[in-house]
C-alpha cells in the first residue's frame, strides 16, 4: 500500500508541463540569433573601417603624388604660363612703355604668379591714369586697360603754373609754359596743390566748374581766383565776376537775366566801363568801375 502510494505520487508528478525544459530552449535560441547578430555588426564595423583606411590611404597617395606631378610641372608650367606680351588699352597722353615699365616685370615671369591688385596700384600711380583694369589673358599676354585723367585747367601757384584734372590732380609741372586753351585758376598755394591736400583739390574742381559756366556764354579765357572758396571771382575778357557762398548757377542766373540791359558792361578786355559784376547779394546785381 505504502509503494503504490509512492509510484502514483511520480505518476503525478511526471504527468504535469515540462516548465523547465521549455524555457531553457528559449534561452538557448535567443543566445544564439544574439551572437549572430553580433558577428553580423562586427563584420559590417570591420568593413567600414577598411573602408575608411582604403579612402585615407587613397587621399594621401592622390596628394603625394599631386605634390610630385606639381614639382616635376613646375618648369613646364613656368614656360607654358611665361608672360611673352603686355599690351596697353586706352592711352592718348601716356606713353606705353612707362605703364609696362611701371610693372617692373622680371623675365620668365609667369602669368600664374601675377597680383593683379600689385599692378593695379602700380599702373595708377603714373599722374595721368585715373583707373586701371590688369587682366591675364591665356597663355601669355598680360593686357593693361587705363582710363586717363583728361587736363581741365592750368593752375597758377606760387611762381609756377600746373597742370591739373577736373578734380585737382596734378597731371604735370609746367614752370613758367602755358596753355590759353584751359581755363586758369590761381590763389593756391603750391605745396598744398602739390601734396593733393583735400580743400586744395576742391578749391580747383569749384573754379574749373565756375570756368566752364561763365565759358558756355562768354567766349574767351576764364580766369578763377579760388584762394577763397566762399567769393570766387572770375575774370573773363576784362570783366570781374564776384560769387558768393549760394550756388553759383543761381547767380549765373541772375546776370543772364539782367544782361541785356547793362549797356555800359564791355567784353572788350580792355576793361572801359563797367567792368565789375557783383553777384554776392541775393536778388541783386551790381555794376562797378574798376579804377
Amino acid at each position: 500500500m505504502k509503494r503504490w502510494t509512492i509510484d502514483r505520487r511520480r505518476a503525478q508528478r511526471s504527468s504535469g508541463p515540462r516548465l523547465n525544459q521549455w524555457k531553457g530552449t528559449r534561452s538557448s535560441a535567443e543566445t544564439t540569433q544574439d551572437r549572430a547578430v553580433r558577428r553580423t555588426q562586427a563584420a559590417a564595423k570591420g568593413r567600414r573601417l577598411i573602408r575608411w583606411s582604403a579612402i585615407v590611404v587613397g587621399v594621401v597617395l592622390a596628394g603625394w603624388g599631386l605634390a610630385v606631378g606639381i614639382q616635376r610641372s613646375g618648369p613646364l608650367l613656368q614656360r607654358l604660363l611665361e608672360i611673352k606680351a603686355v599690351t596697353v588699352e586706352g592711352v592718348h597722353q601716356i606713353g606705353k612703355q612707362e605703364l609696362v615699365d611701371r610693372l617692373a616685370l622680371k623675365p620668365g615671369t609667369s602669368l600664374h604668379h601675377i597680383l593683379t591688385t600689385t599692378m593695379k596700384e602700380r599702373v595708377e600711380s603714373h599722374p595721368w591714369v585715373k583707373e586701371a583694369v590688369i587682366t591675364r589673358v591665356p597663355l601669355h599676354e598680360l593686357r593693361i586697360s587705363v582710363v586717363e585723367r583728361k587736363p581741365a585747367a592750368i593752375v597758377h601757384a606760387g611762381s609756377e603754373n600746373f597742370l591739373s584734372d577736373e578734380e585737382g590732380h596734378v597731371l604735370a609741372r609746367l614752370g613758367q609754359d602755358d596753355n590759353g586753351m584751359l581755363p586758369m585758376v590761381t590763389g593756391l598755394d603750391s605745396r598744398e596743390l602739390l601734396r593733393g591736400d583735400t580743400a586744395v583739390r576742391h578749391a580747383v574742381k569749384s573754379g574749373v566748374m565756375l570756368s566752364r559756366l561763365v565759358g558756355q556764354s562768354i567766349d574767351g579765357r576764364v580766369q578763377v581766383n579760388a584762394a577763397n572758396p566762399a567769393n570766387l571771382v572770375a575774370t573773363v575778357r576784362g570783366v570781374q565776376f564776384q560769387f558768393g557762398e549760394a550756388e553759383v548757377s543761381d547767380q549765373w542766373e541772375r546776370f543772364q537775366r539782367v544782361k541785356p540791359s547793362l549797356k555800359t558792361v564791355m567784353f572788350d578786355g580792355h576793361g572801359r566801363g563797367g567792368n565789375e559784376i557783383d553777384l554776392r547779394y541775393e536778388n541783386r546785381v551790381i555794376v562797378r568801375e574798376r579804377g
